[in-house]
């Protein structure tokens, strides 16, 4: 689990908007990454205050009331579980979908104080009218090969959301459900999946682990 979460971390930079837009489409911005610009500058000019950065709880606390009106996690959970969301009950999906939110919002933080040096270059994007988009993007580092990232968006009551990411061709939805159905079966239920998952949250929260 923990290398899965280091494979994602840069990931966090990408869709919390940590990364700089250095390029855009023809005739500029269209909604759905519009909504990914403007995240960015409030984290960046947030970001900018280098003190603000060593509370690492307040951190989080600042990512993720940035982030959770772009995140659909009633969506997102479902979709992570798989299969152990249908026989899971009311009380183990509201836990996990919180201790999931906990888990991608710490390890987005600790990317932005990890990860630098990084631009973020729009691909064209045709939405077609549809309600839902795939936006697509790269992300630029000197001297390395561009790293293909792309969101996967729908349009709501309250306008774009992402619901998955996918990097190189890799879903982040698809790999958190092949990790957790792999522990809730090593570990015997969601209910002790959740109960991990507590725990490494606050200890990662708590400057104990990561």
């Amino acid at each position: 689990m923990q290398n899965l979460i280091k494979k994602y971390a840069l990931l966090g930079l990408v869709v919390l908007g940590l990364i700089p837009v250095t390029h855009v489409t023809a005739g500029g911005l269209q909604e759905p990454q519009q909504v990914i610009q403007d995240v960015s500058e409030q984290l960046r000019q947030r970001f900018q205050d280098k003190a603000f950065t060593r509370d690492f709880a307040q951190v989080t606390r600042f990512v993720d009331g940035v982030i959770y009106p772009h995140a659909d996690f009633d969506v997102i959970a479902p979709l992570v579980l798989g299969k152990h969301w249908k026989t899971a009950s009311p009380a183990e999906r509201e836990r996990f979908k919180n201790e999931f939110r906990t888990l991608l919002v710490r390890s987005y933080s600790r990317a932005f104080v990890e990860y630098n040096n990084w631009n973020l270059r729009f691909q064209p994007i045709d939405a077609g009218g549809g309600k839902k988009v795939v936006v697509k993007t790269e992300v630029l580092q000197p001297g390395q090969k561009p790293v293909q990232v792309n969101y996967r968006m729908f349009q709501g009551k309250g306008g774009w959301k992402v619901y998955d990411i996918i990097i190189e061709g890799v879903s982040l939805v698809t790999n958190y459900r092949s990790s957790f159905s792999e522990d809730i079966q090593k570990k015997g239920s969601l209910s002790a999946l959740n109960d991990s998952l507590a725990k490494r949250n606050a200890e990662a929260l708590n400057g104990k682990g990561s």
